[in-house]
């Protein structure tokens, strides 16, 4: 386990920063040594940062549209009187479990204005009287972002589960002896007790939500006309894009790095906020 960590972990991270510096194409030894030079072309970059903009609203969409419907389904899964929730569980599981890059193609495929399922069936019922062309330049971000959530609501979800267990059931007996009704109990018992665990639901989202490279590659390869690129996608075009005459492995390891220090300020920016709420809550 060792030597697979070093080998295809370890040593890539060290080595991208390492070829940022260089004016690399890839093809043999790193030479012609540039400096800063590539991280001033990424922060100069406006496509970087347009890329860097459409990550971040994923994480906007998961966080503030993904969690709370999670949460929501997860308190109406944890009644003991809804029959059949183990089914239902497993049914809003599976898209977790299912490769991106198939749902991506399979969406794709549904989705095409052409003779594609979803637009047959908005035509036959007639909710639209002509198709619409959702991975278009105004229609395809809010599209990828949907089916982001739809793949990613049930790992939200199990940790809403997850959550939900801990709170102890004498709270709810006691509650119910008092005289509360549902939304009071929700409101002064389940919310605060899981608010601590909400904290690292919440971190766990937002580091998921920020790399959703295999959908936006197998929808829309980050386009069209770039309406899609995320930050994964804008640096693999550099890397990986067999269009490219001569790859720049050196630039897209430049963008990796400065992508990987954003999200790692963000990250830490969170840190004394969430920490407060997480030990206010667990009080």
């Amino acid at each position: 386990m060792l030597l697979l960590f070093v080998a295809f972990t370890l040593w890539p991270m060290v080595a991208s920063w390492w070829y940022s510096f260089f004016d690399w194409d890839g093809v043999g030894p790193a030479t012609d040594w540039v400096g800063f030079g590539n991280f001033a072309e990424v922060l100069q970059s406006g496509a970087f940062w347009h890329a860097f903009g459409n990550s971040f609203l994923f994480s906007l969409v998961a966080i503030f549209v993904e969690m709370p419907l999670a949460l929501l389904v997860a308190i109406l899964l944890n009644s003991q009187r809804l029959r059949g929730r183990n089914l239902y569980r497993l049914f809003l599981f599976l898209p977790v479990v299912t490769t991106t890059a198939v749902i991506g193609i399979v969406f794709a495929i549904m989705l095409d204005p052409a003779g594609g399922f979803v637009n047959g069936l908005l035509t036959s019922v007639g909710l639209v009287d002509a198709p619409i062309t959702f991975l278009s330049e105004s229609y395809a971000l809010p599209t990828v972002m949907a089916v982001d959530v739809w793949k990613g609501f049930g790992i939200t979800l199990i940790y809403w589960l997850a959550a939900l267990q801990t709170v102890p059931d004498d709270l709810y007996e006691a509650a119910k002896i008092d005289g509360a009704n549902g939304r009071q109990t929700l409101r002064h018992i389940t919310l605060p007790v899981i608010a601590p665990i909400g904290v690292v639901i919440l971190l766990l989202t937002f580091q998921k939500s920020m790399n959703p490279f295999d959908l936006v590659q197998a929808m829309t390869e980050g386009g069209p006309n770039h309406a899609t690129d995320v930050v994964a996608t804008y640096i693999y075009r550099y890397a990986f894009d067999p269009y490219l005459n001569a790859p720049r492995y050196g630039f897209a390891c430049a963008a990796g790095v400065v992508f990987g220090a954003i999200t790692l300020v963000m990250t830490a920016l969170q840190g004394p906020l969430l920490r407060r709420q997480y030990l206010k809550g667990s009080r």
